[in-house]
């Protein structure tokens, strides 16, 4: 009996660990597009409003996520370096594509740690962000974070936060 306690303490540990990465990576996906908000031109102003309230949306969702498992959600950075530095909207559209793939990746990993509703809500936040990226990108990279993530994004896959 206690093996299969152990089994599923485990699995909710690798879980939690996931959920909380996933709301990390959220975190930073708000911050950035904060940034991309700032910069975007005029006609993809609307997207970025969009996204900017679905990452919010998905992170109010996972850090219930995180609380039903008894965990407490990690906080929000007060500031997050960015991958490079964004002055025009051009780099504003190249940040956006580049917060969506990180997420993708993060939620990849909670589709795998995760069973039931929650790897739902995983596989679902990997579908937007990978449908985001695209549109941002202009085309589309085989297996959404995945391939591209082994070489380019750290394991957090979330920006690093400045303080």
């Amino acid at each position: 009996m206690s093996g299969a306690k152990s089994k599923k303490d485990e699995k909710d540990t690798a879980e939690l660990t996931a959920l909380q990465a996933a709301l990390s990576a959220e975190h930073a996906a708000v911050y950035g597009y904060g940034v991309v908000g700032g910069l975007i031109g005029e006609a993809r102003r609307s997207e970025a409003r969009a996204a900017y309230d679905a990452h919010r949306a998905r992170r109010d969702e996972l850090a219930r996520a995180v609380r039903a498992l008894g965990g407490t959600p990690v906080a929000a950075s007060a500031g997050y370096a960015l991958p490079f530095a964004v002055t025009d909207s051009d780099a504003a559209v190249r940040l956006a594509a580049e917060l969506e793939e990180r997420v993708a990746g993060v939620y990849s990993d909670l589709v795998r740690a995760a069973g039931g509703e929650r790897r739902r809500t995983g596989a679902d936040g990997l579908r937007e962000a990978a449908v985001r990226a695209v549109r941002w990108r202009g085309g589309s990279v085989p297996f959404p974070g995945l391939a591209e993530r082994a070489s380019t994004v750290s394991a957090s896959a979330s920006a690093t936060p400045t303080g």
